[in-house]
């Protein structure tokens, strides 16, 4: 059986919520499984499964890697960053509203995903994924000069690993040498009631 089918049967087993969207990141090194959380987040979730339902993901890459060990930055971070074919600044489907940590009340522990940004509400497509506990992302954190934080909304189940080994690959100023390719996006079952027509 594969990660793809063990993940839809334990969806099914555990009762996910309708509130929940559970999703498998396929790439060229590997499958990363994941939970989105559209009861606390159903802005980023949904602006999230667009891109999905629409294939805007699939030959996209994990194209960017910054090591808080590394990081020259005063609030420094671990995390992979993805993007579409259309680049990290894709206009895609248009902006969102940036939904703060602070009133979500999630927050970027290792595993999370969240939604990359410039200012607030500027959001698109890019995507990153925290590798260790990084407050520095959360609203009041400090890493964007504005204070707003990022937007979190979901978290890996399966594959941390990768996206760990992703994150180590050879970089040269935060770019990957060799950008990881995601084949495509899945979604395992209905997409939560918030996010359907």
């Amino acid at each position: 059986m594969g990660l793809t089918a063990l993940i839809l049967a334990g969806a099914l087993l555990g009762q996910p919520t309708p509130a929940e969207a559970h999703v498998v990141i396929h790439t060229e090194r590997g499958d990363i499984a994941l939970t989105l959380d559209a009861a606390h987040a159903p802005i980023s979730t949904c602006n999230f499964l667009r891109y999905v339902e629409a294939g805007r993901y699939a030959d996209g890459t994990f194209f960017r890697t910054v090591v808080a060990a590394t990081n020259a930055n005063p609030y420094p971070i671990d995390v992979i960053q993805a993007q579409t074919t259309a680049g990290s600044d894709d206009p895609g489907l248009g902006a969102i509203t940036l939904e703060r940590t602070r009133d979500t009340g999630l927050s970027h522990v290792a595993g999370t995903i969240s939604m990359a940004r410039d200012g607030p509400d500027t959001a698109t497509s890019s995507f990153f994924i925290v590798t260790q506990d990084t407050p520095a992302l959360d609203f009041g954190g400090g890493r964007n000069p504005d204070g707003q934080g990022f937007a979190a909304f979901g978290h890996v189940t399966t594959g941390l690993d990768l996206v760990r080994a992703i994150q180590a690959l050879p970089a040269v100023d935060e770019a990957i040498a060799e950008p990881v390719k995601i084949t495509s996006v899945e979604l395992l079952g209905p997409a939560p009631a918030a996010c359907r027509p």
